[in-house]
């Protein structure tokens, strides 16, 4: 494979156009842009989950996400393009059950914290969700890949029980959301 990144600047992007995976020139503020741009913005908030101190199984399985969410970003780059297959989000189900079986059931709310790889899954969560709605919005006028929302939704799934599991084993509990709490 040659050099991809040969140069890094271009100059080309400087009229607020980007180029897409096919060769296309698109608006830098567009829906396209925005979805696979949040993938990227996941992917390295995933990055920072790593970064930090992460039990195996859950540091084998992210580590494994992030090669998906680099091919997803890639689909969403490129019209017409399919990486995410049903056997990610099959893949995805497997890992999300393993993880999830031991925890308790919920009977409350949970609050983002327990500790810091905990809150930070929390954070990738919740920018997995706003890409899950951007991919939702290009689906509106443009056609998309079939598994793209089923991936990032139950991805989403994943950092919330990867979560539970971070703040139980690093912080010894989850934050639970007091209801009717008084100001203090």
């Amino acid at each position: 494979m040659g050099h991809r990144l040969s140069k890094i600047y271009t100059r080309t992007g400087d009229d607020g156009t980007t180029g897409l995976g096919d060769g296309s020139r698109t608006e830098k503020d567009g829906v396209r842009v925005e979805a696979y741009g949040t993938t990227d913005e996941l992917n390295s908030v995933i990055g920072m989950i790593l970064s930090l101190p992460c039990p195996d199984n859950i540091r084998n399985i992210l580590d494994e996400v992030q090669h998906h969410l680099f091919d997803l970003g890639g689909e969403l780059c490129i019209p017409g393009h399919q990486a995410i297959q049903q056997e990610h989000i099959d893949w995805l189900e497997a890992k999300l059950d393993e993880l999830n079986e031991p925890l308790p059931p919920l009977k409350d709310f949970i609050l983002p914290g327990g500790s810091q790889t905990a809150a930070t899954c929390h954070l990738a969560r919740t920018v997995c969700r706003r890409a899950e709605r951007l991919v939702v919005s290009l689906k509106r006028i443009e056609e998309v890949p079939p598994f793209s929302m089923q991936y990032l939704n139950r991805l989403s799934d994943f950092l919330f029980v990867a979560a539970r599991v971070l703040a139980r084993e690093q912080g010894g509990s989850e934050v639970l959301w007091k209801k009717n709490r008084a100001p203090v």
